[in-house]
């Protein structure tokens, strides 16, 4: 069975310019400038193809030269389209870097020198998808089980889209029969498989980015920025499941926003919710890297550190005092910013729960005996259940006092 290279190479072309147009009309409508970018390269590099397969053989030194050079800008622009789509800057120099190397090369070389501008060129095409590779790489918050296709059909794409123009520029004029090579129709076949390949690519990233946007949606407070009460949940599960393996403690801060609707009755929602903002700016700022915050309830705040239960009663003094100095007036007056805090430690693989529970009841007695204040709470046992039957003596002795 043959094929006809020269038909390979333009259904090849067609799919990669059909998808080429695609990406750049979705980019547009979704305002995607990393999807306009790769859907303009797909067509550099769809047209450079078809060009040289259609009138190759008539195309001077010059033509030749500039066909192929626009391949490795493509190459070029791939690469970037892979830095805008994860948050970077476009790289100008790089951009253009590989096709004047090229042109430089094909100057200074002779024709003779067949071999050698052929593997200049390879190297041009596989340091663009390495690159290419690179950006997607350093992506690693999500499964690289499900990533690795993004990874490895960008490193093909530079070989599928440019090895058969490079083949094609330094051996036809020394190889009679290098249009009926097996090597082109592998070439042209894989340029084929690259075209359906790429779609399934840009689907899988816009898809992930897509659901994780969704995902970083349904876990974030959208009034403070911090994780919400489920998304707090989640992150601290996994927070204390590493560091009960290590055999670290974990402690917990419950905080309540003192008199917060006497705020909202007195300055009314707009001020209470700058009140909240601003509280969140105090726990952020106060907090490490590997610590966790969120907004649980409605004036109602917690943290996680990886720490003793006597570090995390410093950190949540440290707290109190800052939001305590915040000063903030209205036109109605000074508004007060004081909060109570119960903290809550435990040893290694100490539940959410526990913790939570226990953080409640010492933030009950900060507001019970007078608010502004932290609380601790007493040793932990490992079990919610107990935790709850200990302390139901206590819950039901008087019900918390109102914010």
């Amino acid at each position: 069975m043959s094929f006809d290279t020269s038909t390979l190479y333009l259904v090849a072309t067609m799919l990669a310019a059909m998808l080429g147009g695609m990406l750049v009309l979705f980019g547009r409508q979704e305002n995607i400038a990393a999807l306009k970018w790769w859907g303009a390269a797909y067509l550099l590099g769809s047209a450079a193809v078809a060009i040289w397969t259609i009138w190759g053989s008539t195309l001077g030194p010059i033509a030749s030269l500039a066909l192929t050079s626009i391949g490795f800008f493509a190459c070029g622009m791939v690469w970037n389209a892979a830095r805008v789509f994860h948050g970077r800057k476009l790289l100008w120099p790089g951009l253009v870097l590989g096709p004047l190397v090229w042109i430089a090369t094909m100057m200074t070389l002779a024709p003779r020198d067949a071999s050698i501008r052929l593997s200049i060129g390879a190297a041009i095409v596989a340091i663009y998808a390495a690159l290419t590779a690179s950006e997607l790489w350093s992506e690693r918050r999500r499964d690289m089980q499900r990533r690795w296709p993004t990874i490895a059909i960008p490193v093909l794409h530079g070989f599928v889209l440019m090895l058969p123009i490079l083949l094609g520029v330094c051996i036809r004029p020394y190889d009679a029969n290098f249009s009926s090579s097996i090597w082109v129709t592998v070439f042209s076949v894989e340029l084929v498989l690259y075209a359906i390949g790429t779609v399934f690519v840009i689907f899988m990233l816009v898809s992930d980015r897509t659901v994780a946007a969704h995902k970083n949606a349904a876990s974030t407070d959208p009034l403070t920025g911090l994780f919400n009460r489920r998304g707090f949940a989640e992150a601290s599960a996994r927070v204390i499941e590493r560091e009960a393996v290590a055999g670290r403690p974990v402690t917990v801060m419950i905080f309540d926003i003192d008199h917060f609707k006497s705020i909202n009755d007195r300055f009314g929602h707009p001020a209470g919710d700058e009140i909240l903002k601003l509280f969140a700016v105090v726990v952020s700022s106060n907090l490490r890297l590997s610590d966790l915050s969120g907004r649980i309830g409605g004036e109602e705040f917690a943290a996680l550190l990886p720490c003793s239960l006597e570090e995390g009663v410093i950190v949540a003094e440290r707290m109190r005092q800052a939001f305590e100095s915040s000063n903030i007036e209205c036109d109605e007056g000074p508004v007060d910013t004081t909060v109570s805090i119960g903290v809550a430690g435990g040893p290694a693989g100490t539940e959410l729960e526990v913790l939570l529970a226990a953080a409640d009841t010492a933030l009950y007695q900060a507001k019970r005996t007078g608010r502004n204040k932290v609380e601790a709470a007493e040793e932990l046992p490992l079990s919610l259940e107990n935790w709850r039957r200990k302390s139901a003596g206590v819950a039901g002795v008087a019900k918390p006092a109102t914010a």
